[in-house]
């Protein structure tokens, strides 16, 4: 069993960065394939990006296109979410999750281990 933690969430202005962290409970993140999603207040959750178990190949949604960045070091068993230029919609609660040896897909009932969420507050 895999378990996940995200960290690094806060309340930022709008324009601002912040950098969000995914951690592994077990020294195998490497072999995962892992995706951020987020849910704003009273919405769905959506995709917000992925990045395959190699880390090679990276994909985004367009709403954070260009200013989202996904990033992983195996070394440190972690994957990165690091978001730029902040807007207001960006707020919700993001969520990392992964998938063994899977294809890096949009769909989050493809991912199996999910970590609890962190707050992100971008203020206007």
């Amino acid at each position: 069993q895999v378990q996940l933690v995200e960290s690094g969430g806060g309340l930022v202005q709008a324009g601002g960065s912040l950098r969000l962290s995914c951690a592994a409970s077990q020294r195998i993140l490497s072999s995962y394939t892992v995706a951020w999603f987020r849910q704003p207040p009273g919405e769905a959750r959506e995709f917000v990006g992925t990045i395959t178990y190699t880390g090679g190949t990276t994909d985004y949604s367009d709403s954070v296109k260009g200013r989202f960045i996904i990033s992983r070091d195996n070394a440190k068993n972690t994957v990165a979410l690091q978001m730029n230029t902040l807007k207001p919609e960006d707020t919700a609660v993001y969520y990392c999750a992964a998938r063994l040896w899977g294809k890096a897909t949009k769909a989050d009932y493809d991912y199996d281990y999910w970590g609890p969420g962190t707050q992100v507050t971008v203020s206007s």
